[in-house]
């Protein structure tokens, strides 16, 4: 089975595009054979339609915080909200966000899907800063309409798969909370290569919470390594997520029981 790593951005273009990542799982060696950048989101719709068998592990929230359905009186099914959230657009759930954010106390303005707190990421209500709520917007409704399968959120084609990934969990297991990336030309210095370095001589060496080892050619582990922007490297480390749970496919792709299928939930984290 193929495994795809897919570092997403709501706004792709030549410049930041999404950035997709391929290989094949071999026991605990994940060969990693292709780095490919798509501009567009009709590259994105067709990369979905490409036939399986596949697995992709995608870095954008497939679902939004119950708490924030039941506040704003949106759909509390998987389907039924994406299909909401498609509706009103970005501007749309920019406004709803806003709208919840003004109704809550302060330290808590951005409620969170279980999975966010266990991940210590970004709340999907979120619009700025980064605009998380933005690529849920983008990132669901394509899952839904290309017919894919979510493990206990959605029964599409059972040969393409995909469950939701989250790079900066891995990495802060490797390296703690030192900066690895940044989009401003500027801020891509030597300090931040050294992370990338050591990031990629962990996972490389099966030194990582995947307990998987990444593989791949010098020409391919040098383009990771010298992209300041850290795209090419999450690419890879959202494909690693995505074989972890490639492994556990009989065991609900080692996605916590308790998950809610309203809001998902991020492989590779643990839940209680």
């Amino acid at each position: 089975m193929k495994v795809y790593g897919v570092d997403f951005t709501s706004a792709p273009h030549r410049r930041k595009a999404i950035t997709v990542a391929s290989g094949r799982l071999k026991g605990n060696k994940l060969i990693v054979n292709g780095l490919e950048r798509l501009e567009t989101f009709a590259d994105f719709e067709a990369m979905l339609a490409r036939p399986g068998p596949w697995i992709g592990g995608f870095d954008f929230p497939f679902g939004v915080p119950r708490e924030a359905a039941k506040s704003l009186k949106w759909p509390e099914t998987w389907q039924a909200l994406v299909k909401k959230c498609e509706q009103i657009g970005r501007s749309g759930f920019r406004t709803e966000s806003d709208r919840l954010r003004k109704s809550r106390p302060k330290g808590r303005k951005y409620p969170k899907r279980k999975g966010d707190d266990a991940a210590k990421s970004h709340s999907p209500m979120k619009c700025v800063r980064p605009p998380v709520g933005w690529m849920f917007v983008e990132g669901a409704p394509r899952l839904l309409r290309a017919g894919v399968s979510i493990p206990r959120m959605l029964e599409g084609d059972p040969d393409r798969i995909a469950v939701e990934a989250y790079p900066g969990y891995t990495a802060r297991g490797i390296i703690g909370r030192r900066s690895y990336k940044s989009d401003e030309p500027a801020k891509q210095d030597a300090a931040r290569r050294a992370c990338r370095k050591d990031l990629l001589e962990s996972i490389q060496g099966m030194r990582n919470s995947t307990g998987i080892r990444l593989s791949a050619s010098a020409p391919l582990v040098n383009a990771m390594l010298s992209d300041g922007t850290g795209d090419l490297l999450d690419a890879a480390i959202c494909a690693l997520q995505a074989a972890w749970a490639l492994q556990r496919r009989a065991k609900g792709y080692g996605l916590p029981a308790q998950m809610d299928p309203l809001e998902g939930w991020i492989v590779t984290v643990p839940g209680k």
